[in-house]
């Protein structure tokens, strides 16, 4: 079966050249508009007609050439007609080129439209070059096809301009451009590189459900007004680096494959954010008012960051929608939706608030007012290692706990370990090295590392959330216990010994056994040398004076008699086990002891309650609300 033909195209509903047209195969013909006085139009007059319709034309005339193909040296005879002698740039009133085909090269640089200028719908099959063109009129260019490369660098539009639904198949170059109106790209197809440096958008800019399938460069941009980036995509990386957001800004929701760059960026009004990308970076990005950063799949960098309003760092659960309410479209993307904060180095935490967020990788070296910082939902930290590890003649294993990543970096710097080369983080075997890992001078040293362990432990207890305090206050001991430079030997054994006998007051079950260890050995020692072999008999003594007798009674010290078979029996273990859960409690047994059982007593009532105190004390820091 032969394939059908494709669909003729309607007529144009303005009056046609029809030059050309069959009743079989196009019945419509050339589409392009007449030119007044005739009937074809500019590409299909006689050459006398097209020399005198030139011949009738002067700068800053209106010209309609809706439909009109041109080719190159077509476009110049019209251009050359128009060119204003004292600027040497054709200078056009009206400008009409509505579903115009330019075969050629369209070179509209620095030509001045005086009035409204249309190419909506237009074809540029070559490159189209608008360079220092002034719009003083609107500008339309819905639909518009640029199949190769089109430059708008230094362009001034002094009213509206829309580019809605048009397609760039190649580079396209809006540097240093001015937009005084309001700005519509919505829909618009970047197909090649898309550049706006340095463009100012003093209106209203709207990007969209525009696609970008390359990268994306919006560095030191000017939004004046409010910006709108719903449902743009960008299948590349985007970069916003100096961008400056005047107006309420809401940035997506849009994907992009690769990286969003924001650094440098200005928001000067409200903003929200939606964004679903690998990476977004906001490094050196300035906030001057609040802010909603809804992320999917992506790693932020906020290094530096100037946060003067609230400025709020959102997991975002589900798709985002756009403004109908259709998920987005994020197949772009793949893997997890978990959002990592990399960085928050020189930032000011006291307005930022993380929500849902993987810190397993934050550097937080540099930031102040940490202990302000909110941590809201559910926030992941580094774990310690896993599993067991040789650390000189004895095997060890970390205790499980939150860390930060600065931890890390400091620990393997100092044991020389690499970093692990399978697994993600959480089940790593080894300590993580830094970005800096061969350089000491720039890893931090247990100073810093303590201070922000304390400052981000007072932020957990702000929050009341003692439980979640707890590993930072461990970590925080664990670094002044390795400080050598400010903390005295003194308290570094003090620290040594919280450590190891209750971890820092915090480990139940360290403490729970070193008081069993206690009790055990308090009533070994009671057994052997502690209880007598059997309890002394009272002797009683008397001196007669005259009708007068005076009785002494006394209790003959406690002695030990016999060998190890009489001493290890059951019930001197019973009687052993009794003293021993009284010193727990700090209590008296009463029994009767040799002076070895009586410093063994003083001795297990001076030590067990305290390790009783500190496991009561670690279940109390888990539980406490």
């Amino acid at each position: 079966m032969s394939t059908p033909p494709p669909p003729v195209p309607p007529a144009p509903f303005w009056a046609h050249c029809a030059h050309g047209a069959d009743l079989a195969t196009d019945p419509v013909g050339c589409r392009g508009g007449h030119v007044p006085g005739h009937t074809a139009c500019f590409a299909h007059l006689t050459a006398p007609d097209r020399a005198a319709y030139l011949a009738s034309l002067t700068p800053g005339a209106p010209v309609d050439h809706r439909g009109t193909p041109f080719t190159g040296h077509l476009l110049d005879q019209l251009l050359d007609t128009l060119r204003d002698p004292t600027t040497g740039h054709p200078r056009f009133g009206l400008a009409n080129f509505d579903g115009a085909q330019f075969s050629g090269d369209a070179e509209f640089s620095g030509a001045q439209f005086s009035g409204p200028a249309r190419f909506g719908g237009a074809q540029f099959s070559g490159p189209a070059r608008f360079d220092e063109a002034r719009f003083s009129g609107y500008t339309w260019f819905d639909g518009a096809q640029f199949s190769a490369d089109a430059a708008f660098g230094r362009a001034q539009f002094s009213a509206d301009a829309s580019f809605d639904r048009v397609q760039f198949s190649g580079d396209a170059s809006f540097g240093d451009a001015r937009f005084s109106g309001y700005a519509e790209f919505g829909g618009a197809q970047f197909s090649g590189p898309a550049r706006f440096g340095r463009v100012r958008f003093s209106g209203d800019a709207s990007f969209g459900d525009a696609r970008f399938s390359a990268e994306a460069r919006f560095y030191e941009v000017q939004f004046s007004d409010d910006v709108v980036f719903d449902g743009a995509k960008f299948c590349s990386g985007v970069l916003f680096n100096g961008a400056q957001f005047g107006g309420a800004t809401s940035f997506g929701p849009m994907v992009c494959a690769g990286r969003v760059d924001l650094a440098g960026a200005v928001f000067g009004a409200p903003a929200t954010l939606e964004i679903a990308a690998r990476e977004v970076r906001c490094e050196r990005t300035r906030w001057d008012s609040t802010a909603t950063i809804r992320l999917r799949f992506a790693t932020v960098h906020l290094s530096h960051a100037v946060l003067s309003a609230p400025v709020a760092v959102t997991a975002h659960p589900t798709s985002f929608e756009t403004r109908i309410g259709l998920p987005v479209d994020e197949s772009l993307l793949t893997g997890s939706t978990e959002v990592r904060v990399a960085s928050v180095q020189g930032v000011d935490a006291a307005h930022l608030v993380l929500t849902d967020t993987d810190l397993t990788d934050c550097l937080f070296s540099g930031s102040f007012h940490l202990d302000q910082l909110r941590l809201e939902g559910r926030t992941t930290f580094a774990p310690t290692p896993s599993g067991w590890h040789h650390s000189g003649v004895w095997p060890v294993r970390w205790t499980r706990r939150r860390t930060l990543a600065e931890e890390h970096h400091w620990r393997a710097q100092t044991t020389g370990q690499p970093a692990p080369s399978l697994g993600p983080p959480a089940l790593s075997r080894q300590w993580c090295p830094g970005p800096h890992h061969t350089d000491p001078a720039l890893t931090p040293d247990p100073v810093d590392v303590a201070a922000l362990y304390r400052q981000l432990r007072k932020a957990f207890e702000d929050g009341k959330n003692e439980p979640g305090a707890a590993d930072f206050y461990y970590g925080e001991c664990e670094m002044r216990r390795h400080d050598t430079t400010s903390t005295p030997k003194g308290e570094r054994r003090l620290l040594w010994a919280y450590w190891l006998l209750s971890g820092y007051g915090l480990r139940a079950s360290r403490a729970t056994g070193w008081l069993l260890a206690a009790m055990t050995i308090t009533v070994l020692l009671l057994m052997t040398f502690g209880l007598p072999t059997h309890d002394p008999d009272p002797a009683t003594t008397g001196t007669l004076h005259g009708s007068k007798i005076s009785l002494t009674t006394t209790s003959p010290d406690p002695a030990l008699h016999g060998g190890w078979p009489q001493r290890m029996t059951g019930p001197r273990a019973e009687k052993a086990t009794r003293i021993a859960v009284n010193s727990v409690v700090f209590r008296s047994s009463g029994q009767n002891l040799t002076t070895a059982g009586t410093y063994i007593e003083m001795a297990s009532r001076l030590l067990e309650p305290t390790l009783l105190a500190l496991a009561a004390l670690a279940v109390r820091g888990r539980i406490k609300r």
